[in-house]
């Protein structure tokens, strides 16, 4: 397929998903309120300034007129991207589907199958984990010091911890669609366990906006027990390939070049056999040359 055609499908691909964030966007608008105190729960709230010395609760409220408008964008938005995953993770699949065999096509239906559960639970362990963070935050408030939050700091807050959640707990499933494609085999996916393990701590201490030990551990522990899973399926699709492979190919695959060299002296015998017949009606031409100088023809 050439490069515009390619282009032209991620446009496509593109423009679904877009589309259908946007109209779950529009639906989740109109219920922005209750959405908005559902993410706040995780925040322990005051009922005035005397309650939160020393940091047992926090008071929250806006602190803009355009805040609540910011807000509302913020929480619609998230819930589009999270109720139209199955969606755009479709999309995502099949601009890459196209360029697999007829058999792996088949795992497309089971990709978004995974991939959502899999966002699901990560957003769920998110706000699961948030009023444990929280608490542990708001503990380190000194006394006679009061917690005052906005509400638009406290969503953006549980947004970012939940979409992180979620985006991350798809990873796993990323390095099985590289393997899918045969981008990376699952003996070099096993081979970077200890960097990988490494990694995804470092990241889980960075991302997570608690940068709490609760919160790193609770992130990166499932990633590494996930990228496990993905090793294991990658190294049995491995051998399932090579099988597969010592088969022949499919009917939707090319065979093999042969591309081993021939030898020299084969090939120069072929052409000086094919030659030959080309310098012997040379030679008969010469011989009748003199006769046609003198006026005299073969035929009698």
């Amino acid at each position: 397929m050439p490069l515009v055609e390619h282009l032209r499908e991620l446009r496509n691909r593109l423009t679904k998903a877009v589309i259908a964030i946007v109209l779950v966007m529009i639906g989740a608008a109109f219920y922005s309120e209750q959405l908005m105190q559902f993410l706040a729960d995780p925040v322990p709230a005051c009922d005035d300034f005397a309650d939160s010395d020393g940091g047992n609760c926090a008071v929250v409220s806006f602190n803009s007129l355009t805040s609540p408008f910011t807000t509302t964008i913020k929480v619609s938005l998230m819930v589009g991207l999270i109720v139209s995953s199955p969606i755009w993770l479709y999309q995502l699949w099949a601009f890459v589907a196209p360029g697999l065999h007829k058999h792996e096509k088949r795992y497309t239906y089971a990709f978004v199958a995974a991939a959502v559960p899999l966002f699901v639970g990560g957003a769920y362990l998110a706000y699961v984990i948030l009023p444990i963070s929280v608490r542990v935050l708001l503990l380190l408030t000194p006394g006679g010091a009061a917690n005052i939050l906005t509400l638009d700091d406290v969503l953006d807050f549980t947004i970012r911890m939940v979409l992180i959640f979620g985006l991350a707990f798809e990873l796993p499933l990323l390095l099985i669609m590289l393997n899918l494609v045969g981008v990376v085999s699952g003996r070099r996916m096993a081979g970077w366990w200890r960097g990988v393990v490494m990694g995804v701590f470092v990241f889980g201490a960075v991302a997570t906006p608690t940068t709490d030990p609760v919160g790193m551990i609770a992130l990166s522990g499932p990633i590494v027990v996930l990228y496990f899973v993905a090793v294991g399926f990658s190294l049995l699709n491995d051998k399932r390939r090579a099988r597969k492979e010592a088969l022949g190919p499919d009917d939707d695959e090319a065979s093999e070049l042969d591309l081993t060299p021939e030898d020299v002296g084969e090939i120069e015998s072929v052409s000086t056999t094919r030659a030959l017949p080309a310098q012997a009606q040379t030679d008969t031409d010469r011989q009748r040359e003199p006769d046609r100088v003198n006026g005299y023809d073969d035929v009698t």
